[in-house]
Formats: structure tokens, C-alpha cells, sequence
């Protein structure tokens, strides 16, 4: 396996992890009282957002050769860092 299967394999993976943990953070929210609700909904509807977008970087990179792709994972990279960041705060919250 060459390193750009093994990174799009190991981005698939997380990218599961965290759709699990929105998922959950979904369960949490809709437990929360009202006030929570509220300001967990824009969360959520972001987390997704975001999660959409690595999806699509993901498909990207599977799709890219040579150049293109080391771009494009460079590209990537900041969009798993924004999920990775947004699925914690979001953890802080609903704690």
C-alpha cells in the first residue's frame, strides 16, 4: 500500500470516528434543556457543515494524482483540523 491509500485510508477512519461523535453530541443535545438546545442547534448544523466538507476532500483525494494531490492534501489537512477543533469545543460544551 502506497502512503496516499494509507492516508486516505486512515482520513476515512477518523472521518467516521467523528461523524459517531456528532452523532452523539446530537443524542446529548437533544437530552439538553431548552436553552441548550438552542445554542446546540448552530453547533450541530456546523459540525455537519464542516464534516460535509472533509467528506468532499476525501472523495477529492481519491480522485487526485501527483501534484494535484499533494496540493489538495495540504487542502485537506486544514479541513480535518477545522472538524477536529469544532468537534471538541463542541465535546466542552455538552459536557
Amino acid at each position: 500500500m502506497n502512503s496516499q491509500d494509507a492516508y486516505k485510508q486512515k482520513m476515512a477512519a477518523q472521518l467516521k470516528e467523528w461523524s459517531a461523535q456528532i452523532n452523539l453530541l446530537e443524542a446529548k443535545m437533544e437530552n439538553a434543556g431548552a436553552d441548550m438546545k438552542v445554542k446546540g442547534v448552530d453547533e450541530l448544523r456546523a459540525l455537519r457543515a464542516k464534516q460535509n466538507v472533509a467528506s468532499e476532500k476525501l472523495k477529492e483525494l481519491g480522485k487526485a494524482r501527483g501534484e494535484a494531490w499533494v496540493h489538495l492534501k495540504g487542502t485537506a489537512d486544514k479541513v480535518w483540523e477545522d472538524l477536529k477543533a469544532g468537534i471538541a469545543v463542541a465535546h466542552s460544551k455538552f459536557k
